[in-house]
């Protein structure tokens, strides 16, 4: 079985780190802990790790946040994968820093990442992890809160965070979402 995880992020060395990124920064740690590496391809950055027989595709698209959804498309026709073996990890103001959610489906919540995704595939019945990033700005700071760096406070528990996202993302793939939901979105 293939499943298609994808990390949603934005490209270039002025966008490593913030805020916006964290579904790259969270394939990239579950890459690292499987000694695997990313290579540049169509629409991205992938690599291929196995899990007890199961096919995991990681990939960092190379689109933009706006355009996530052509490199979506484009691997799951390449590589065969049906929706129901797609994770997208993504950023979520709406959660407090570190807080990890795991959905078969929902709205993009104003995400522009999540609208281009349910766009261009006509779903949102798709499922994706909501990697909490707080939502500590003021009025009308919004784009600047996303596309900043971490503060040292998040820092902290950073990659224990990192790692239970990779856990829920191999639980995914080996239990399924309604196994992982119940074991992980009450933590």
């Amino acid at each position: 079985m293939k499943y298609l995880i994808v990390g949603l992020g934005n490209i270039g060395p002025e966008y490593h780190a913030t805020r916006h990124n964290i579904g790259f920064m969270t394939v990239d740690e579950l890459a690292k802990a499987h000694n695997a590496t990313f290579k540049d391809g169509r629409y991205g950055f992938t690599t291929t790790l196995s899990i007890k027989g199961r096919q995991l595709l990681l990939l960092k698209p190379s689109t933009y946040m706006n355009l996530s959804g052509n490199a979506v498309r484009y691997w799951m026709q390449k590589e065969n994968i049906p929706l129901e073996n797609v994770l997208i990890i993504v950023d979520d103001l709406a959660l407090p820093f570190g807080t990890l959610r795991l959905k078969g489906k929902g709205s993009d919540a104003g995400h522009n990442g999540l609208k281009h995704i349910a766009a261009t595939l006509g779903t949102q019945n798709y499922a994706r992890l909501r990697f909490g990033i707080g939502n500590e700005f003021p009025r009308g700071g919004q784009v600047d809160f996303v596309l900043s760096k971490f503060d040292e406070e998040d820092l902290k528990t950073m990659d224990e965070r990192l790692t239970t996202a990779g856990e829920i993302i191999k639980s995914f793939c080996l239990a399924g979402i309604n196994i992982t939901m119940n074991q992980f979105n009450k933590k």
